[in-house]
């Protein structure tokens, strides 16, 4: 039994290699089999074959067993596939200890000293950019809120309500404990209710109804009268195509996004 295109495709989505899939999918139609028979069943050459083998097992796919010919034991998908998890787990673990000792490094300040220096001299109008992907747009904002100073402006939709709930709550459970002002418009119905109640705590939240000048649609915030990301799609967008605009322009942060906040605060009404 050959496993179908869509199953080898799956199995590439966990980070198995063209020849690893052909030769695990090989290897569990047969339960035990050796590295000549896997290669005249697959057509991966007989010289990669041990190197696969040897790579499955590593990742938890195959067990080494000791024979002449020397034999490969497949590990069963459920048992491979935690295996997997426990090796990414690892993995991961390993880079973020990674990162914060390098954050406790000299190294950090001298990068973070260029990068002061860079910003004198640009021109305000050049720090701007666009950011996609919702993850990415999510991760942007952020690091905005857990910058903050003194104060974040958010104006969202009744899901971006949801969004800034499940993504920020500690980002703004933090801002509020280190004295910074946030406020949030949206709309509060029924179905982001329970959202609502909850960022109460760290946030004065009011409720941004249909009948206002602003649209109900709009997404941005405005960290410390400087940092804005403004989105340029809409809740209906798929995540990998989420866009935004982010600037760090006191500028338009004052004059543009800020007076419109404030004007929709001044109409809004607490839910």
């Amino acid at each position: 039994m050959v496993a179908s295109q869509e199953t080898l495709d799956a199995l590439e989505d966990i980070g198995l290699n063209m020849y690893e899939r052909k030769i695990y999918s090989a290897l569990i139609s047969r339960g035990v089999s050796t590295a000549g028979e896997l290669s005249e069943m697959t057509n991966v050459p007989r010289s990669r074959a041990y190197d696969v083998l040897e790579s499955l097992a590593e990742k938890g796919f195959a067990i080494l067993k000791p024979s002449k010919p020397m034999q490969y034991v497949a590990v069963p998908p459920e048992e491979a596939l935690e295996n997997v998890k426990d090796l990414h787990r690892d993995e991961m673990e390993e880079k973020i200890d990674k990162v914060e000792r390098f954050k406790d490094t000299t190294a950090v300040q001298e990068l973070q000293d260029l990068y002061n220096e860079g910003v004198e001299r640009v021109e305000p109008g050049e720090m701007t950019g666009t950011v996609k992907g919702r993850y990415n747009v999510f991760k942007h904002a952020g690091n905005a809120f857990s910058n903050a100073e003194s104060e974040i402006k958010i104006m969202t939709t009744e899901d971006g309500l949801s969004d800034v709930h499940e993504n920020h709550m500690d980002d703004l459970r933090d801002a509020k404990e280190n004295g910074v002002n946030v406020r949030i418009l949206a709309p509060v119905t029924g179905e982001n209710e329970d959202e609502f109640e909850e960022i109460s705590e760290v946030a004065e939240v009011r409720h941004m109804h249909d009948d206002m000048d602003q649209k109900p649609d709009t997404r941005f915030h405005i960290v410390d009268e400087e940092n804005i990301i403004f989105s340029l799609t809409d809740d209906d967008t798929h995540p990998t195509q989420d866009t935004a605009f982010w600037s760090r322009s006191e500028h338009a942060a004052t004059q543009a996004l800020g007076p419109m906040f404030e004007m929709a605060w001044e109409s809004a009404r607490e839910p």
